[in-house]
């Protein structure tokens, strides 16, 4: 601590430079953060899709319906532990801008199937006895305003007329990054009020099996059984139908992280070289040091430690200015179809540590320069 104010008096010899490197070192970690924010909400899908679940789908299409009575013939397959089905309904909210996601639910089991969403069990217990009963997302909940208790009139574009529902229940996700921007009603409501043609179908079925070992045999089994019938079927894993929604946007998520990297390099290059051009204006004091007893190693960590030090507190304040940007922005895309930004803990924690490396690898050369800087030769520049 006995040479903190020399530390200090090198590091704020020249505000102007020190405030600049600062910034540049808060950019470069707030673009950190961001990038690993948006690289995160494109695969988020793919990692929170349960490892045990399988989509059975139409084989043509994901839009192509089923028949009910395929669960029937899926509950005889002793593989399978929970089956449910859920049916896309497109409804607009006032206006067609107002997009969330909404599905008709089979209610007796869909909470056996997706344990991931919460809902407390006495808003379940009020959506099972309310056929017009719907469960709202956090997040679409906050976003119109939606309580318990109110009516949610949604105007058919699939199903066409004029629907309304009661909020019973809100539910929340158990991770942060769960999707909470769905409205699940009931299915049978659905069947009840939609046209003849629709009564004895339903978009596709989700299934857990007991051993996620055995789901590409499962799934090939399901598929075989419905072979050659009217209603073909493909059977997948969620997080492989999670995988083949994020490969539609793969480009866009290259784009975006190959510009942010060059970007991030840049500036990286910048705070080095700055931290060299610092190092070498002080060449006659650090001379001195050496004239006046200071050891090389002592030069060493002195201009290491100037340059840790600029990069720790500039990295800490890109880092959490990206978490607090994530946070702002992460909950108002939770509200439409873009991916939600989150930046965990543990990305907080691998900036910090991303900008304390850079910071030592920026001072390392400008330090050995000047360990190895000698007396003599230095004082003749002067």
């Amino acid at each position: 601590m006995k040479y903190l104010p020399l530390l200090l008096s090198n590091i704020f010899r020249k505000k102007t430079r020190l405030i600049l490197t600062l910034l540049s070192f808060a950019v470069a970690l707030f673009l950190f953060g961001l990038l690993a924010a948006i690289r995160g909400a494109f695969a988020g899908g793919v990692d929170l899709a349960g490892v045990d679940r399988l989509l059975v789908i139409g084989k043509m299409s994901f839009i192509q319906p089923l028949p009910i009575r395929y669960r029937d013939v899926l509950a005889k397959n002793k593989d399978l532990t929970q089956i449910t089905h859920a049916t896309w309904f497109g409804g607009v909210y006032r206006d067609t801008r107002n997009f969330f996601p909404q599905f008709a639910i089979e209610h007796s089991s869909w909470r056996d199937v997706f344990t991931e969403f919460v809902v407390p069990p006495d808003q379940w217990k009020a959506f099972e006895e309310d056929r017009m009963g719907c469960i709202v997302g956090r997040a679409t909940a906050d976003r119109y305003g939606f309580k318990i208790g109110d009516r949610v009139p949604l105007k058919g574009t699939i199903f066409e007329g004029a629907w309304e529902f009661n909020v019973r229940g809100i539910y929340t996700g158990k991770r942060p990054n769960d999707d909470t921007t769905q409205f699940w009603f009931r299915a049978d409501y659905l069947r009840e009020k939609a046209p003849p043609w629709w009564r004895d179908l339903v978009g596709w079925y989700i299934v857990r099996v007991a051993n996620p070992d055995d789901a590409p045999r499962i799934g090939k089994e399901i598929d075989a059984a419905f072979a050659n019938s009217q209603w073909e079927t493909k059977t997948q894993t969620e997080k492989s139908m999670a995988a083949s929604f994020i490969k539609q946007m793969g480009n866009i998520e290259l784009l975006v992280v190959t510009i942010g990297t060059v970007v991030f390099f840049t500036l990286l290059l910048i705070t080095g070289n700055t931290m060299a051009i610092a190092v070498r204006e002080r060449t006659s004091e650090l001379a001195v040091l050496k004239a006046v007893g200071f050891s090389d190693h002592f030069v060493l960590a002195l201009v290491l430690c100037e340059s840790l030090f600029i990069a720790s507190l500039g990295g800490a304040v890109g880092i959490v200015f990206a978490k607090v940007t994530t946070d702002l922005v992460g909950a108002a895309m939770a509200s439409g179809m873009l991916p939600p930004l989150y930046l965990p803990p543990s990305t907080v924690l691998a900036g910090f540590a991303v900008a304390l490396t850079v910071g030592l690898l920026a001072g390392l050369i400008p330090a050995v320069s000047a360990m190895r800087l000698r007396v003599i030769d230095a004082l003749r520049k002067v």
